[in-house]
C-alpha cells in the first residue's frame, strides 16, 4: 500500500485547527523584534496548487517554495505543554497553518499524501528556532527539535476544513 493511502488518508488524519496570517512575525526577522501580524484561526483554508494558502503570508512567496503550507501535531502540543507546565498558550503561538492529530508528520517528509482530498508532498521538518522560547516558553525550542512540524508543497487545489472539538 502506498504512503498516500496508508498514512495520510482522510480517515486517519484529523484537522483540528486552521490558521493564516497576512504577515511574518519571526521569519526573516533575525536581530529584530518580532512582528505584530496576527495569526487568524479560520474554519477552512483554500489550498492553491504550487502557490500556497490564499490569504497567507507565504502565498506566491516564491516559485516552488517548500513551505507553501505547514502542519503541526496536536500530540506534540500536548506533550510540550506537559513538559513545560504550560496551560495558557494557544496553538496559534507556533504559527503553523494546520494542526493535525493522528499522524506522525515526520513520516511524511519526502512523501506524497492527501488530507480531505487535497494532495501534498512533504518537503522537510518545519524546524523550530530560538523564537519559540520567547513565543511559547523557555525550553520550547530544544523540546521541539525533531518535532517542529512539517513543511509541504500543495499539489492540488482544494479546501481543508477544521474539525474543531
Amino acid at each position: 500500500m502506498e504512503t498516500l493511502e496508508k498514512i495520510a488518508c482522510a480517515e486517519c488524519v484529523e484537522v483540528r485547527r486552521c490558521y493564516i496570517s497576512a504577515g511574518h512575525n519571526f521569519f526573516g526577522r533575525h536581530g529584530k523584534p518580532p512582528g505584530e501580524n496576527p495569526i487568524v484561526e479560520v474554519a477552512e483554508i483554500e489550498c492553491v496548487a504550487g502557490r500556497g494558502l490564499r490569504g497567507d503570508r507565504f502565498f506566491d512567496f516564491k516559485e516552488n517554495y517548500k513551505g507553501q503550507i505547514t502542519f503541526f501535531a496536536w500530540e506534540t502540543y500536548e506533550a510540550l505543554c506537559r513538559e513545560l507546565g504550560m496551560r495558557d498558550k494557544p496553538l496559534s503561538t507556533f504559527r503553523r497553518n494546520v494542526i493535525t492529530a493522528g499522524v506522525d508528520l515526520n513520516e511524511l517528509i519526502g512523501q506524497k499524501f492527501q488530507i480531505q482530498g487535497v494532495h501534498f508532498r512533504g518537503t522537510e521538518e518545519c524546524r523550530p528556532c530560538y523564537w519559540m522560547d520567547q513565543a511559547f516558553a523557555p525550553g520550547a525550542n530544544e523540546f521541539l527539535k525533531g518535532r517542529g512540524g512539517l513543511r509541504a508543497v500543495i499539489l492540488s487545489n482544494g479546501i481543508l476544513r477544521a474539525d474543531i472539538r
